[in-house]
């Protein structure tokens, strides 16, 4: 089938988004989020980020042509977008104050568990983003936030939203919101990208020693807790692996927790906990590690299996987590497992056989030509420029360099344009009108006689 060509006039988009970047617990969802923007913006859309504040962030910055605008905390960055959407539209509706020039085209609404409820302020023009649900995590809240906020991601938000746009980073994500009642044919599959590794960093030599590499924000439902029983059960087993090290990239308020679990198992010699580092850093760990692993509980992609994937690294990771079902293809560029014995059996497999371990490697490293952040964000603008034109699409949706709506591995694009019912034709000549006008009295007298004889 033929792919539609955009509609055009996209000029401006608004982003919502809890963290960006900078913040100390932003990841993957945020790094998304900017990176397309960016794309976004260097094609000629004026995007505008409104996000959370946080120690030593500027109000308002420009970072790769995106404007962020921040204001509020964790959980009042909700109330201040909703409170700035409306006077923002209020003023360009009317004509009113400093924003009566400024309405975006389309509104990408972030739900990382909570929207910000836009679709109050843009009703159709929003574009509800859900990298992965929150049923695993909600706990971590607390019993009371937890089931409300549950009940938010999974009751009201599917209602507001269900004449609106979806999209979502993985298949197992988009079966996951049908699953919350989110019509499948509002869905739209868009993919991470990846960031290029630095050219010297691909050069640099395999550590001789057998090095697990984590590369993830240490936060409880990340399950780090899991890679460090596996090194401590692989020390623990005669024969062991001599020299067998953990390298865990990345920071969170989980951290000191994660500290003391490798000091009471004994792993304090054995595990570096890199923190934050930069982007050169990071890619010089990977290089040198022998094998990823992401225990996460959930993940809506995992762009670290794609970046490990660059160096020849292969992950391995747990099925139930959802969207590392599609980052990682089973048994080709990485394995899935279903419990912790199986990650330590798993860990060890690919730790001793050399052959096994390069074969995956090099599949995944294959498979990284396909993900970049230009063909991401042309997707994405073919979403939005959906939304613009009064449409939906559905399926799992690719860039493309000809500006049409494309689809991958032959999925099928649907851009489903909204019905609205035609206003009944009026009769074009007074004979026409008074035929008219006799048939509907004989319907009705017809009508009368009917429910006489019942």
């Amino acid at each position: 089938m033929s792919a539609p060509t955009r509609e055009p006039g996209l000029s401006s988009v608004l982003l919502l988004c809890w963290r960006d970047t900078g913040h100390p617990q932003g990841g993957g969802s945020e790094a998304y989020l900017q990176r397309i923007g960016a794309q976004l913006a260097a094609s000629g859309i004026a995007v505008t980020l409104r996000t959370a504040r946080y120690p030593g962030a500027p109000r308002r910055e420009v970072i790769d042509g995106v404007r962020i605008d921040r204001a509020g905390g964790p959980y009042s960055v909700y109330v201040w977008a909703l409170l700035a959407m409306a006077l923002n539209e209020l003023g360009a509706r009317f004509g009113l104050g400093p924003l009566r020039r400024v309405r975006p085209d389309v509104v990408v609404d972030t739900q990382n568990g909570l929207p910000f409820l836009a679709r109050l302020v843009y009703g159709r023009r929003v574009v509800v983003l859900v990298h992965h649900c929150h049923r695993e995590q909600w706990p971590v809240a607390g019993p009371v936030l937890g089931r409300i906020g549950w009940y938010v991601e999974s009751m009201l938000s599917p209602r507001l939203n269900r004449r609106n746009q979806y999209v979502t980073v993985s298949l197992p994500s988009a079966r996951d919101l049908v699953a919350l009642g989110v019509d499948n044919e509002r869905i739209a599959v868009v993919r991470n990208g990846l960031d290029e590794a630095p050219a010297q960093s691909l050069s640099g030599p395999r550590s001789a020693a057998p090095r697990v590499v984590v590369l993830s924000r240490l936060v409880p439902h990340k399950q780090i807790e899991d890679a460090l029983e596996a090194v401590a059960a692989l020390r623990r087993r005669n024969p062991g692996i001599p020299g067998l090290h953990l390298d865990i990239l990345g920071d969170g308020w989980w951290r000191q927790r994660l500290v003391d679990r490798a000091r009471r198992l004994g792993l304090s010699d054995a595990v570096t906990f890199h923190g934050h580092v930069d982007d050169l850093t990071k890619h010089h760990v990977l290089q040198a590690a022998w094998v990823h692993v992401l225990p996460s509980r959930k993940e809506g992609w995992g762009l670290a299996v794609v970046e490990a994937a660059q160096h020849g690294v292969p992950t391995i990771g747990y099925r139930s987590s959802g969207g590392l079902s599609d980052s990682i293809v089973d048994g080709v560029t990485g394995i899935l497992v279903d419990s912790v014995a199986e990650l330590v059996d798993r860990v060890e497999q690919l730790l001793t056989d050399a052959t096994l371990r390069d074969q995956l490697g090099a599949k995944a490293q294959t498979r990284t030509g396909e993900f970049s952040w230009a063909q991401s964000a042309d997707a994405m603008r073919s979403v939005l420029e959906a939304v613009h034109g009064g449409d939906v699409v559905s399926g799992l949706v690719s860039g493309s360099v000809n500006g049409t709506v494309g689809a991958r591995n032959g999925a099928a694009i649907r851009r489903s344009p909204r019905r609205r019912r035609p206003p009944p034709a009026s009769p074009a000549t007074p004979h026409a009108r008074a035929l008219s006008l006799r048939a509907g009295q004989t319907r009705r007298r017809q009508c009368r006689r009917r429910s006489d004889t019942e």
